[in-house]
């Protein structure tokens, strides 16, 4: 194990001295690499915050259900008590069909209202979900039509579904824009370890001849693709919040007009590492076609 561990180290530090022995193509490089990944970084990131903002502007989405017309208070308390015992549910209200009349009538329709003989509104349940899954919804909503006494369900869902779909639209495009631009990155290390090959060949060529192996050749090259890849990765993590300190005061001022108080956030911890190590994992890729493609010729 000690000796795997020393001819890693010793491979690291080679990879390390080749690219501080070339910093301007090693930082352009790490730029290429980092400004591809950091368009679907980016795009993964504002989709998160978009649907973080578009829930705080449009609030909650409810379920409302309506008893019969005929329901008495002991149906009503059955209904409670079904809601109370769903661990779906977030909170629920009940509205009595007195409230219900007082608050239309608060709303404007008090003439409407005052012809009435009698109150012709239900008693209703207004549920919050903890989830904002629009098939929990639909799932949660034919169950509550089944209950006896429930006249009529109304979904606040509309909304939700059409969020989740155009969330489900852009990630699908992040991740085509992240597999294209991935392919190209593999491509690019691809060409720097075949330009290494060639410039060391004929140090590849004595160290057979005194007998190196195959893997003790190839390691230092797959470390160097993988430390130009986490540079990129490092460049793409800086652009990224870049882009988040320039647009969080637009942002802002945008949720401002909505009502809403509203933060942009950058990538977390566990985002910014996986990152780091797609963009390693890249540059150990375009390393291991290269080596295999090239290395076996010299």
């Amino acid at each position: 194990m000690s000796n795997w561990l020393y001819l890693h180290l010793r491979a690291i530090a080679q990879a390390s001295g080749r690219l501080a022995r070339q910093p301007l193509g090693t930082l352009l490089s790490a730029l290429v690499m980092g400004i591809a990944l950091s368009l679907p970084a980016g795009g993964y990131l504002l989709l998160d915050n978009v649907a973080s903002m578009a829930r705080g502007v449009s609030g909650t989405p409810e379920i409302s259900v309506f008893m019969d017309a005929a329901a008495a208070a002991e149906d009503a308390a059955a209904i409670e008590k079904r809601l109370r015992a769903d661990p779906q549910l977030a909170s629920f209200r009940f509205v009595p069909r007195d409230e219900a009349l007082k608050q239309l009538a608060a709303g404007g329709l008090g003439d409407v209202l005052g012809g009435l003989e009698s109150n012709p509104l239900p008693d209703a349940f207004v549920v919050t979900l903890r989830t904002g899954d629009p098939e929990v919804f639909d799932t949660l909503a034919a169950q509550m039509r089944a209950w006896p006494k429930v006249a009529h369900v109304q979904l606040d869902s509309g909304w939700v579904k059409r969020l989740h779909a155009l969330l489900a639209l852009g990630r699908s495009a992040v991740v085509m824009l992240a597999a294209l631009l991935g392919f190209a990155l593999v491509i690019v290390t691809f060409n720097t370890i075949r330009l290494q090959i060639m410039t060391q060949r004929n140090e590849i060529e004595v160290s057979r001849l005194l007998g190196a192996t195959d893997p003790f050749i190839r390691r230092p090259f797959y470390w160097f693709g993988s430390l130009q890849g986490m540079l990129g990765g490092l460049v793409a993590l800086g652009a990224v919040w870049l882009g988040v300190m320039g647009l969080s005061a637009p942002v802002a001022a945008l949720a401002e007009t909505y009502g809403a108080v509203f933060a942009l956030s950058g990538p977390q911890w566990p985002e910014s590492v996986a990152i780091v190590l797609f963009a390693a994992f890249l540059g150990w890729l375009g390393a291991e076609i290269s080596v295999r493609r090239h290395l076996a010729g010299t």
